[in-house]
């Protein structure tokens, strides 16, 4: 399989390549060549096949022959080694956790697929490969523990200063090792922004950096997995299928429609957001506009211009109104987020972080459209990762998980930094 850049068509490259440079040389996002539907007795057998065997039919098609079949499956055997259990919320509503991985956050998988490829492809090189990477939450402390001890990667992490949860950010300064963070004053956005030029200066070339955002396909494709194990479980019911992604870089529902494009009967896609509703407004008003981020209690989707929505607009051509039968887009504030999170909770007992709650609210809104049909909303992040909201707002003390407690007593080290340039110095010394 070969990528495209999404800025120059004709700027062409392997997946390897594609997985080693992140971002394309013109400053594009890639894009995969062609995605072939997978047959039709693929979706009829579904509910046979075990997770590790739907995802390998899922992926092997953009990796192409540079991964032998039977390292791809170690990969993936690997990268999905924790449950992804549907749990019932309302009628006709089920939450899909993705949060029972070694860092709580659906983000385990891709940080744990792209690094298993990355090492694979640097199996017998002796060259350092830099994976440079920004998080506005849940991103550093996967990639941290997927890369931690991998053999010529070294890991440095740039996020938002007092941005992120205490529990978050010390998942991904207290590592160690080949895990660096670096804090930054500013937002998300900022450390974006410093991240993607680092990739285009010249200067630093030769630290031969790569970025673990779901900018990178190895980061990103993988996701597409969730949907196939929603629709594995529920395929029972027989009726439309209506997916809520809590969004912020949309890279999951990118990776959705990905799946939709491969025969995945999904018969409508959701993206919530909070306050940071630039796809919202493009949806109303037919214009795209980044816009500067908004801080909010659901802090991993304070993203004022997402990077993956350019790879969902490829894969409708630009064509808005093709666009839009498959795809509807909400905002909601914080107060409606946290009211939400009192009413789910009192109603069935489920406790929900404010990132799942966004999705489940845009999942309603969207049911009012499909009478008959079966929701479920991607809850993201394990509740003890935003303590400091849940537990007033529900008036409960959540138990501490073994993996959240495992990172708790270690010491926090990080460097801050406020500009690029002290970002290159820092990459120019590392």
């Amino acid at each position: 399989m070969n990528y495209y850049s999404l800025n120059n068509k004709s700027n062409i490259v392997s997946f390897q390549e594609a997985v080693i440079q992140g971002l394309a040389s013109d400053k594009g996002l890639f894009f995969p060549e062609s995605i072939v539907a997978l047959p039709d007795s693929f979706f009829e057998h579904i509910e046979h096949l075990s997770h590790e065997e739907i995802a390998f039919e899922a992926i092997k098609q953009f990796v192409g022959n540079e991964i032998p079949a039977s390292e791809l499956k170690q990969i993936v055997n690997e990268t999905l080694s924790f449950d992804f259990p549907l749990v019932k919320v309302d009628d006709n509503v089920f939450s899909l956790e993705l949060f029972h991985g070694p860092t709580m956050a659906f983000k385990d998988v891709g940080a744990r697929f792209m690094s298993r490829c990355l090492a694979y492809f640097n199996r017998n090189d002796d060259k350092k490969i830099t994976v440079l990477v920004a998080t506005s939450g849940d991103t550093g402390g996967a990639v941290a523990n997927g890369f931690l001890g991998v053999k010529g990667v070294d890991v440095l992490i740039l996020y938002p200063s007092g941005k992120v949860s205490d529990i978050q950010e010390r998942q991904l300064t207290t590592l160690g090792q080949n895990i660096k963070a670096l804090e930054v004053d500013g937002f998300f956005d900022d450390c974006q922004d410093m991240v993607k030029k680092a990739f285009m200066d010249a200067d630093l070339q030769h630290k031969n950096l790569t970025s673990a955002n779901s900018i990178n396909i190895a980061r990103w494709l993988p996701q597409m997995f969730y949907f196939f194990f929603a629709y594995k479980e529920l395929k029972k019911y027989n009726k439309p299928l209506i997916i809520a992604c809590p969004s912020g870089n949309f890279g999951n529902i990118c990776a959705g429609i990905v799946a939709k494009k491969l025969g995945l009967p999904i018969a409508h896609f959701v993206a919530a957001t909070n306050a940071n509703d630039a796809v919202p407004q493009f949806l109303k008003s037919g214009n795209y506009s980044a816009k500067p981020s908004v801080a909010t209690i659901s802090n991993a989707m304070d993203v004022g211009n997402p990077s993956n929505f350019i790879r969902i607009q490829e894969m409708y051509n630009n064509d808005l109104k093709a666009f839009e039968k498959d795809f509807t887009s909400y905002s909601f504030t914080d107060e409606e987020t946290l009211f939400e999170m009192q009413n789910i909770y009192t109603n069935s007992g489920y406790i929900a972080e404010p990132h799942g709650t966004v999705g489940y609210l845009g999942l309603k809104c969207e049911l009012e459209n499909f009478h008959n049909a079966i929701g479920v909303f991607l809850e993201t992040a394990h509740p003890i990762k935003f303590l400091d909201i849940v537990e007033p707002t529900l008036g409960i003390i959540l138990p501490i998980p073994k993996q959240i407690e495992s990172v708790l007593n270690k010491d926090k080290k990080s460097t801050k930094i406020k500009s690029y340039s002290e970002l290159k110095n820092y990459l120019l010394t590392f």
